[in-house]
C-alpha cells in the first residue's frame, strides 16, 4: 500500500448520502428542480425529503423557495455554485476510488 492519502477520505459526508447525492445529480442535470419531482424520482417520503433537503441547504449547497402557484405554495429547489463545487468534487473523488480498484 502507498502512504498517500485513500481517495475514501475525501468523500464528502454531506453529498455522499444516496438521497443527497440524488438530490444533487438531479441539479446537475436541470437548473432547477420542485419537491414532488424529487421524491417521485427519488422515492422519497415528505419527511425523509425534506430532512435532506434541510441538510444541503443548511451546508450551502442548495437554495430552496417556494412559490404560490394559484392558491398552491410550490416549493424549488436550485444548486448553488459551492453544491455544484461539492457535487463535482464528489465524483472525482468517486473516480479515484474506482481508478484505484482497477
Amino acid at each position: 500500500m502507498c502512504a498517500s492519502q485513500h481517495p475514501v477520505q475525501d468523500l464528502d459526508e454531506v453529498v455522499h448520502q444516496r438521497a443527497r447525492l440524488g438530490i444533487l445529480a438531479v441539479l446537475a442535470e436541470a437548473d432547477r428542480a420542485d419537491f414532488n419531482y424529487f421524491k417521485e424520482t427519488l422515492q422519497l417520503t415528505d419527511g425523509n425529503l425534506a430532512r435532506h433537503l434541510s441538510v444541503l441547504e443548511q451546508a450551502g449547497f442548495i437554495q430552496i423557495s417556494k412559490v404560490f402557484e394559484g392558491k398552491r405554495t410550490r416549493t424549488w429547489v436550485s444548486a448553488t455554485k459551492s453544491g455544484k463545487a461539492a457535487f463535482a468534487a464528489e465524483l472525482k473523488s468517486l473516480e479515484a476510488l474506482l481508478k484505484r480498484l482497477k
